[in-house]
């Protein structure tokens, strides 16, 4: 049975559409993933960049409203940025929620572009990481119940 997992961001361009691509991408079948923003924007081309990078395409994915969501049930819903956290929805169900803050990556105009490059490839890399012991951890509760 897959987890349903929801991650939220502020504008759903850059951290949560990376959360989300490294979860369905390292996550396997295991997962069923969303991803959403509390002000919905864009998808960062730079986010877009980064991820291909370590191959995985998120060029297709659209910024959403979290509104889009509500009524869904959902596992685990993890929050990536502060403001996403404090302004999250309540979802029904026993949803479980997590909270890890990412550094927010500048928006367009601020540094160079190989600058703010540079912090997107960190915030993914930080991402991954943290997402490796989430996974971990989902998975051997998932076999603790099946084996109850």
């Amino acid at each position: 049975m897959k987890r349903r997992v929801l991650i939220l961001c502020t504008g759903n361009s850059a951290r949560s559409q990376m959360a989300e691509g490294i979860l369905r991408c390292d996550g396997g079948d295991a997962f069923e993933v969303e991803s959403a923003g509390v002000k919905p924007s864009s998808v960062r081309p730079e986010a877009i960049q980064a991820m291909r990078e370590i191959g995985i395409d998120i060029s297709r994915g659209r910024s959403k409203s979290v509104d889009e969501l509500i009524g869904r049930e959902f596992d685990t819903v993890i929050t990536v940025c502060d403001n996403a956290k404090e302004t999250c929805p309540v979802f029904p169900g026993r949803t479980e929620r997590v909270h890890r803050s990412f550094e927010d990556p500048p928006p367009p105009g601020v540094g160079s572009d190989e600058e703010r490059l540079y912090i997107f490839r960190r915030v993914r890399d930080e991402i991954r990481e943290w997402m490796k012991d989430f996974i971990a951890g989902q998975t051997a509760r998932t076999d603790e119940k099946s084996s109850s």
